[in-house]
């Protein structure tokens, strides 16, 4: 009995100094996305790019607000010459007109953001692949981006938590 009890006191030391060891093991670190991204030659590129498509935006808006400009100098010179038809038309064209400017604001916007997304997305993933790179060939458990404070790489060995602290809260 004494051998018995000897032997499982022995596999319950072996096993839990292996976890322990394991957790002493795990291999963490850090990586600076954003720095990164602006040592990156395709960043340039991509930022001309977005230059230009900005410019052309706002090219446009300017192009709109000028015939805004242009409509409304006319109408509050020639207000008190018009039949009130004729000033509820220019009236009403002036609205749609600030409605159009504006609507073309707001989507110029979304389109900036998608446009610098779709520019980006190549960079960012090349970026990733070369995280994923380096945590597998240096045997990494974590790699945390200090830009964005995010795990940007989880390597096989990790350990999952997420069970124990459910449990804790009294979470099934």
């Amino acid at each position: 009995m004494n051998k018995i009890i000897k032997v499982f006191f022995l596999f319950v030391i072996f096993f839990g100094m292996n976890g322990f060891v394991s957790a002493q093991t795990a291999k963490i670190a850090h990586v600076n996305t954003t720095e990164v991204m602006n040592a990156m030659p395709e960043k340039a590129k991509a930022e001309k790019n977005l230059e230009n498509y900005y410019n052309e935006l706002q090219e446009q808006l300017k192009v709109m607000y000028t015939e805004y400009q242009n409509k409304l100098q006319d109408y509050q010179s020639n207000v008190e010459t018009m039949s009130n038809l004729v000033k509820q038309s220019k009236e009403k064209e002036l609205v749609d007109l600030e409605s159009r400017i504006t609507a073309f604001q707001a989507n110029a916007e979304n389109e900036f953001d998608a446009k610098r997304a779709d520019l980006l997305k190549p960079l960012l993933d090349k970026i990733q692949n070369a995280i994923n790179t380096v945590g597998k060939e240096k045997g990494y458990t974590y790699i945390l981006d200090i830009a964005t404070g995010a795990a940007v790489y989880i390597g096989t060995d990790a350990v999952d938590c997420t069970k124990d602290v459910k449990a804790k809260l009294g979470i099934k």
